[in-house]
């Protein structure tokens, strides 16, 4: 019962989650209404039974974190009696609270929530955060799943009401509960001003659990206790180590061919990447003479299409919802080791894409357009960072790459996609179709690296 007095001082977050998470629902469920039972089938050997073998970023095995046995005969049955009781006094609050946190697996409605406290960072640090939680959140996932199929408790029973679907998996240690604070644990480190929200957020989810009645609250309490533990080793073996502090030491050139302006925070080229060698593993050749380029811009008439590729790949991010609808179009739904691996590869792509982009472009620190040629008018404001390579243009090769891998049979439509992404910021003004080119090249280049760690990670599943 103690635990249960923890969980309910848990403050409610509902309608933050609920904003964060909105424009994601319509999508999970149309998707889950389409596939039907489909999404929830599972072999009879249960899920990913031998995830717990997979190759971990930072823990040093899924075995390098331990969690008691679960209770069992009198106290297993105590725990029954006491979800009995929970579910009695269920209100229109608590099923809110179960629909919010059930929603897709564990991993899911963390992809959003750090963004509505990345929007109070100062550091652009932005796939930094993304990459640590992430990785916080697959580490934990190996951790609990090496436990669930070595102790195999069966889920809760009897006259316990079902108010989400039970995964074909052991109920112990709970896997939402474990990721959430795994994940909440990394962003409280970030963002210690509100930790205690981010935790009690993190409570909630595994409460829901309970509310549902598909995992005991000892699941919960082990998942959440695993999960603290594996983010706090990854906080002082990487995030306290990964060379984010260093200072930038290198001077801005001075003459008619370079960027004028201030270095970002967030580019700091000596940052340590995840797969990489060093942030200079793909540098980028010199760039060509601004002049073609910059005639080839004058040249280009604008359309009311090209302006809105430009616009919808400046404010929006296409990826995150592509990803998503991947992961339901393939029936990952309710495999949360799986879909853990596929937001952490890309994550970690993410970061050491950004790394090695930041390393050529502060190498070159190629004039922008606006400012070689001072009539020239973008249909947006120029981000401020020299323009070679395209950040836009490396990133959407890398996705492309990562997610070809991930999703062969969806290949050719990636790859379509990156181009559109490389070619919006030309359409744009922003960036010559040279900045482009070297993007694409060093986002595929980067890509092939992580698949390189990905195909070694004991799983290498694709869909």
């Amino acid at each position: 019962m103690i635990f249960f007095s923890i969980l309910k001082r848990a403050i409610n977050l509902n309608q933050t989650i609920n904003c964060l998470t909105m424009k994601k629902s319509f999508l999970f469920f149309t998707c889950l209404i389409l596939l039907g039972s489909t999404v929830y089938s599972q072999s009879t050997q249960g899920i990913e039974p031998l995830a717990g073998t997979w190759k971990t970023w930072v823990i040093p095995s899924g075995k390098a974190f331990t969690v008691p046995p679960p209770p069992q005969g009198d106290a297993a049955k105590a725990e029954i009696k006491e979800m009995i009781e929970l579910q009695k006094n269920l209100d229109s609050a608590a099923m809110v609270n179960i629909h919010n946190w059930n929603k897709g697996t564990p991993a899911y409605q963390w992809q959003d929530i750090p963004a509505s406290f990345l929007e109070l960072d100062t550091t652009q640090n932005f796939a930094r955060v993304y990459a640590l939680v992430n990785v916080a959140i697959y580490d934990a996932t190996i951790a609990a799943w090496n436990a669930k199929y070595a102790y195999n408790r069966e889920r809760p029973s009897g006259n316990v009401k079902r108010y989400a679907a039970t995964p074909n998996s052991p109920s112990y240690p709970c896997e939402y509960s474990v990721t959430a604070a795994a994940a909440a644990t990394m962003l409280a480190y970030f963002f210690p001003a509100k930790a205690d929200s981010i935790m009690q957020m993190a409570k909630q989810a595994g409460l829901s659990r309970i509310q549902a009645g598909v995992q005991y609250p000892s699941d919960v309490k082990a998942g959440f206790d695993l999960g603290v533990k594996v983010a706090e080793y990854i906080i002082e073996q990487r995030a306290k180590t990964d060379g984010w502090d260093k200072k930038w030491e290198g001077k801005i050139p001075e003459g008619p061919r370079y960027w004028k302006g201030k270095p970002l925070r967030k580019d700091i080229p000596n940052a340590q990447p995840w797969v990489l060698t060093s942030g200079s593993q793909f540098h980028s050749v010199p760039p060509p003479d601004e002049a073609t380029d910059m005639a080839e811009l004058n040249a280009f008439t604008r359309s009311s299409a090209s302006n809105y590729r430009a616009l919808k790949w400046q404010y929006e991010w296409p990826w995150g919802t592509l990803i998503d609808s991947k992961i339901m179009e393939y029936g990952l739904a309710n495999n949360p080791p799986a879909v853990a691996r596929i937001y952490t590869l890309l994550a970690v792509a993410d970061y050491d894409q950004q790394i090695a982009n930041i390393e050529s472009k502060y190498t070159y620190f190629r004039i922008r357009p606006d400012q070689y040629d001072t009539t020239f008018v973008t249909v947006f404001k120029t981000p401020p960072s020299p323009c070679y390579p395209a950040g836009h243009a490396t990133v959407a090769s890398c996705y492309a790459t990562v997610l070809s891998y991930l999703f062969p049979y969806d290949a050719l439509y990636f790859e379509e996609l990156a181009n559109e992404e490389a070619e919006s910021r030309f359409e744009g003004g922003v960036h010559y179709h040279s900045d482009n080119k070297a993007g694409l090249e060093m986002g595929r280049k980067v890509g092939e690296e992580i698949i390189k760690w990905a195909k070694k990670d004991g799983s290498d599943k694709r869909f």
